[in-house]
Order: C-alpha cells, then sequence, then structure tokens
C-alpha cells in the first residue's frame, strides 16, 4: 500500500501501488472534472504532483513545460509511491453555484407565468392533489375500545367521506403514541386515490394544515436544478442548483452507462446523483427556508431517459446498443425511502415519463411548459443540453428526435471550457485589432469559458477573421494573441494567465472550434432531418423555443451566424428558460398537468437518426460556419460580404 494526499483539500487515502491516480482521486471524494471518464481525451483531469512519483503516459494536454513542473494527468498515470496531489482549482471548480436558469428573473418570472396560464387557460385545475386535514378524534374508552387504526379511518370515512383508507407500515407505528400525545387532535396528509379512496402518508400532532410543501427537480446530464414550492399557493421557497455529480464518471450519457456497467458502477452513479446532488440541493433549501425535510410529501423529478435510469439505480447498458430500448418510459410511483431522498419518507416520488432511450422525461415537461401542445401554430422546440433533443409539432401531432450534441454546449470536450457558473465567461466580443471584451458570470476572475461564450467567440472569431469558415484559425496575424504549437494546432488567447493570476491561459484551439462545430451541426443537422421526415421545412416553422443548461445569456443572432440554428425570423426564435424544471412545477401542482404530460408522452412519434440515410449527409454538410451552402443563410451571406 502507498499513501496518496491531495491539496487543498487536506485528504488522504491509501492505495495499491500501481492504481491508477484518477480512481484514488474519485475514491477520496474529491471531485474532478472527467467529461472523457478517463480515456485521456479531454485533458480535464490535469493535477501537479508536489512529491513524489507516478508512471504517467505523455498527453498532448500536458506541455513540456507543465511536465517539467509535475503535471500529468490523472486517468494516464499510475501510484507507485507515497505522492502529495494538488488538484488546480479550475479542475473542480464548476461543480457547485451554477447559474441555472430559475424564476427569480422578472423574464424567468413572465416565461413561468406564461406556462402556468396555459394550464388555467384549458380550464385545468392549479391545485394540489394532496391534502392536508386536521381531526378531533373521539377517545377511547371501554365502551368504544377499538383500535387505533380502525378510530382513525371510522372518522376519516364520516367526516371526509373516504371508507377506504390505507397507510403503510411506518404510519402505523407513529400513530399510538402521536395520538396519545396529541389528545387524538392530529393532521393528516393524505392522497385521494379515487372515489371513496385515500393513502395516508403522513400524521402530525395539533393543526398544521397551514404547511404543506413539495419539490421539483430537474436531472441533467450537467446540472440538477430544484425548487422548494408552497402546495397551497404555488409560491416558490426556495432554489438550488449545482453540477451532477456524476460529471466525474463522464460527461455524456454513453460514458456514464458504460460506466455503469463496471464493477460497483451503477451504484456509484446512483449515489452521486442522489446522496452527493439531489439531497445536498434539498438540504441547503431547508436550511434557506426554515423547512424540516418531514414537511415535503410531494416530489417531482424529470430527467433524459439514462439519467431516469441512473436516478433509479437501473440498469441501462440497453440503451445504447441497437434497437435502444429502455427497461421503462413510465413508471408507478415509488416512495421516498425506497431511493433515501431527504423528504418524507412516505413522500410519492413521481418520475415524469419518457418517450424513447434519447428523448426522455425533461423533454415530455419541456413541451407541457411550452405550450406547444395546445396551438396551431408550428412549433420548433430544441433543448440545447448534451443530448440536443428536439420537438416539432403543435396540438396535432408532436415529432421528437435526439441528435447527440455532446458536451460541447456545457463547456465539455473544449480545454477551456466550463458549465455556466461563477468564473465563466458567458459573453464574448472581438474588435478589428483581435482584442476581446469580455462577460464572467458572477463579476470573478475569468476561469473558462461556457457555452453561450464559445457560441459568442467562434462567431467573433469568424467575422474577425480570425478562423475561415472551416473553423481553422488563420497564420500569419499580426496579434499576440495568435500561437501555433509544434504541431500546426492554432490557438487563440482570450484571457493571459497573467492578467488574474491564473495557473493557465484561457484560450481556445482548432480542435476546441472543431468540436463545437460539430455539436452545432449536430443540431442544425437534426432540426433538417426532422422536417425532412414531415415534408416541410424551414419557412413553415412559425416559432423556435430554445430551452436548455445553455444559459439566458444565449445570443441568438450568433447561434444563426455560426450555422447553429436556421436563417428565420429572429422574432420568431425565443428562449424559454429551464423548461424541464417549468415542467415538473407544473406537474407538481397540477394533476390535470399531469395527466396532460402522460398524454403528450403518448402521442410523441420518436424518430431514430442514426437510422436516416439523410441525417449524416445533413450533419457532413452543417460541419462549416455557417454551412457549406451559404445560401441556406442569406443574412450571414451578406454580413459576410461586407467584411470581406
Amino acid at each position: 500500500m502507498v499513501k496518496v494526499k491531495f491539496t487543498p483539500y487536506n485528504k488522504e487515502i491509501d492505495v495499491l501501488e500501481g492504481e491508477n491516480l484518477l480512481e484514488a482521486i474519485r475514491k477520496a471524494g474529491v471531485f474532478i472534472d472527467t467529461p472523457c471518464n478517463g480515456s485521456g481525451s479531454c485533458g480535464k483531469c490535469k493535477v501537479k504532483i508536489t512529491a513524489g512519483n507516478v508512471i504517467s503516459e505523455d498527453s498532448r494536454h500536458i506541455t513540456e513545460k507543465e511536465k517539467k513542473e509535475g503535471y500529468v494527468l490523472a486517468c494516464q498515470c499510475k501510484v507507485k509511491e507515497d505522492i502529495s496531489v494538488e488538484i488546480p482549482g479550475t479542475a473542480s471548480s464548476s461543480m457547485h453555484g451554477m447559474k441555472i436558469e430559475d424564476f427569480s428573473s422578472k423574464r424567468e418570472y413572465e416565461i413561468f407565468e406564461r406556462a402556468k396560464n396555459q394550464i388555467l387557460k384549458c380550464g385545468m385545475e392549479f391545485k394540489t392533489y394532496v391534502r392536508k386535514d386536521y381531526l378531533e378524534l373521539d377517545l377511547p374508552n371501554l365502551n368504544d375500545n377499538i383500535s387505533d387504526f380502525e378510530r382513525l379511518k371510522r372518522h376519516i370515512k364520516n367526516h371526509l367521506n373516504c371508507s377506504n383508507v390505507f397507510c403503510r407500515l411506518p404510519i402505523l407505528r407513529k400513530i399510538p403514541q402521536l395520538l396519545r400525545e396529541a389528545d387524538f387532535k392530529v393532521t393528516i396528509t393524505h392522497i385521494p386515490r379515487g372515489v371513496g379512496k385515500t393513502t395516508i402518508i403522513d400524521i402530525e400532532k395539533g393543526d398544521t394544515t397551514d404547511k404543506i410543501y413539495g419539490v421539483a427537480v430537474d436531472i441533467g446530464t450537467t446540472s440538477v436544478a430544484a425548487c422548494l414550492v408552497d402546495l397551497y399557493n404555488g409560491e416558490l421557497i426556495a432554489k438550488a442548483s449545482s453540477g451532477n455529480a456524476q460529471i466525474k464518471y463522464g460527461a455524456d450519457v454513453i460514458n456514464r452507462i458504460m460506466y455503469s456497467t463496471k464493477g460497483n458502477g451503477l451504484q456509484e452513479l446512483n449515489h452521486a446523483v442522489i446522496q452527493e446532488t439531489i439531497n445536498p440541493l434539498l438540504n441547503k433549501m431547508y436550511m434557506d427556508s426554515g423547512i424540516r425535510k418531514e414537511q415535503v410529501v410531494s416530489f417531482v423529478t424529470a430527467g433524459n431517459t439514462t439519467m431516469s435510469h441512473l436516478f433509479l439505480g437501473l440498469y441501462s447498458n440497453f440503451l445504447r446498443m441497437e434497437p435502444y430500448i429502455p427497461a421503462f418510459v413510465k413508471t408507478p410511483f415509488i416512495k421516498a425511502s425506497e431511493l433515501n431522498i431527504e423528504v418524507n419518507p412516505e413522500t410519492f416520488i413521481y418520475l415524469i415519463p419518457c418517450v424513447a432511450s434519447y428523448v426522455g422525461g425533461d423533454i415530455t415537461a419541456g413541451v407541457l411548459s411550452s405550450g406547444m401542445w395546445n396551438t396551431e401554430d408550428n412549433i420548433l422546440f430544441i433543448d440545447l443540453g448534451t443530448n440536443g433533443e428536439i420537438v416539432f409539432g403543435n396540438k396535432e401531432y408532436l415529432m421528437t428526435c435526439a441528435c447527440s450534441a455532446g458536451p460541447a454546449f456545457e463547456g465539455g470536450e473544449i480545454s477551456c471550457g466550463m458549465r455556466a457558473s461563477g468564473g465563466a465567461i458567458e459573453k464574448v466580443k472581438i474588435g478589428s485589432d483581435y482584442e476581446p471584451i469580455i462577460s464572467v458570470i458572477g463579476n470573478e476572475k475569468p476561469l473558462g469559458i461556457c457555452g453561450s461564450g464559445i457560441i459568442d467567440l467562434i462567431c467573433s472569431m469568424m467575422f474577425a477573421g480570425i478562423i475561415d469558415r472551416k473553423g481553422k484559425i488563420v497564420k500569419n496575424l499580426k496579434t499576440n494573441r495568435v500561437r501555433f504549437d509544434e504541431n500546426g494546432i492554432g490557438e487563440y488567447i482570450l484571457v493571459f494567465k497573467e492578467q488574474y493570476d491564473l495557473d493557465r491561459d484561457v484560450s481556445i484551439t482548432d480542435v476546441d472550434i472543431d468540436n463545437f462545430i460539430r455539436a452545432k451541426a449536430a443540431i442544425y443537422s437534426g432540426i433538417t432531418t426532422l422536417l425532412n421526415n414531415l415534408g416541410m421545412d424551414f419557412t413553415m416553422i412559425d416559432k423556435i423555443y430554445i430551452a436548455g443548461g445553455i444559459g439566458n445569456s444565449l445570443n441568438i443572432g450568433n447561434a444563426v451566424k455560426i450555422g447553429m440554428l436556421p436563417d428565420i425570423d429572429q422574432h420568431k426564435i425565443n428562449y424559454i428558460g429551464n423548461s424541464s424544471l417549468m415542467g415538473c412545477y407544473l406537474t407538481l401542482m397540477s394533476e390535470d398537468a399531469r395527466h396532460k404530460l402522460e398524454e403528450i408522452a403518448n402521442h410523441m412519434t420518436y424518430v431514430e437518426l442514426s437510422v436516416d440515410p439523410l441525417y449524416m449527409d445533413q450533419f457532413v454538410s452543417a460541419c462549416f460556419l455557417p454551412h457549406t451552402d451559404i445560401e441556406k443563410f442569406p443574412s450571414v451571406k451578406k454580413l459576410l460580404d461586407k467584411s470581406i
């Protein structure tokens, strides 16, 4: 055994000689970003060996200078003796404090109100199906000596018109002592199930009917967002968000599925999303609001199909293998105690139904909140996340696909990419002198660049003449911000490390740009293929709704200019925030909305792009700025002609 010490975390563990350093980091409970899940391709697990030696493989991500300073890729080295390892701040900075779209800003509040009004205009009830009722039971005596539970059921039958009353063992265990401590004056929390039936999920002393809470959670591949809700009036009591702790096992669903098949991988992924992500967010909201977890009696969550499987701890390998079959698309109600979620243990967990292997409940929830199911307009709904799900349709039909955009929109596969958290560059402009003007989340020192910033950066570089339309950095520019390595790979320096005392420059390379062009091409070609399957084209789109983790800072004009979105009237394109979280909220607050979203899931037609011959042709054509056929982007062509 050898010792591995981690700074600045002041942690130390014993590992076997020859063990992979990345696995040692994971065992120590130290978070480190590993989008490629240890394949060595992303370079994000860069660490510094400050004492001792390791057996390390060479990597293009480690320069000769860094190698001399002790830097290695954790996934590409083995421990051979006692060592000390320094985890750079950039390796773990984006896990918490992510800029998740919520309902706090005026814009988001308006989007939220619009989604809520969609439900109300359709005559749906906007109130929770969970009930609280105060009961004053008859005291037992020798003449009335029925059991405590029968006494409770008798009162409920006489006063609440429920003849069939159910509860589970944990509630039954509470009843004897609690009734007597409360002098038989109690409040029950229950869920009516059809005519004359109800299930008790909690019992409390006295009258507590004024307080009842629920939680909505969006489980994204990259980030998780949650809100705590007053179930009586729909008020948002608290909100919280963070990176999904599963990130350390890979940035995309395929890497995580593969990891889940190894050893205890499935249990580790389930633990990461519940114990390391969701429960800490819940406890933060409880602390912020002064609410006890026992008061939370309703829980609605959504995720893509892989996230839903991993949330439940289900084997998911068949999702990535043809014919791509999920274990489920709709689950029965599950108790919180079965998943060890930090709410009232008798709370039912409602997981929003999925559609197919790569179109999950987050899209069902997004379609619900978008209102496209209730309009005659042709709506294009795009979730700009790792999977790049697209839905097209209206009240008559809904067709959907997923186009494997990858993690680039959220900073993955980009050397200085990061998620939209404090220190991320979210907006960029470049002048004719090749000098950038940047905007950083939280006004902190820039640590990296997130999805919206990358779109701005690539667009600005194209119009400033720093890159050509293939996305390659132009040589012989008169600026110190462009440099080339020994292999001819170009790099544009956005922030010099000396400016802010950083560990490294913040830059973008030819390889990064190529990765991002592939991601934007996947979205554009997915849209084109989906419309083609319907015999339609861009002129038939009435509105485009953009959702997902790319953030409120998305510059729609720049997204069109690089060829990610079709070149249509930009007034038709709107960002609608975290539509999945909004859909969870609506489902939490309205049983009618829950019925509607199940109807939506049942009526969506899924198109498998991997077997559509048109998709790959469209994808290859879209791997250009903005496209190989510039005539498809007339407004961009006009601007490019002016800039020449």
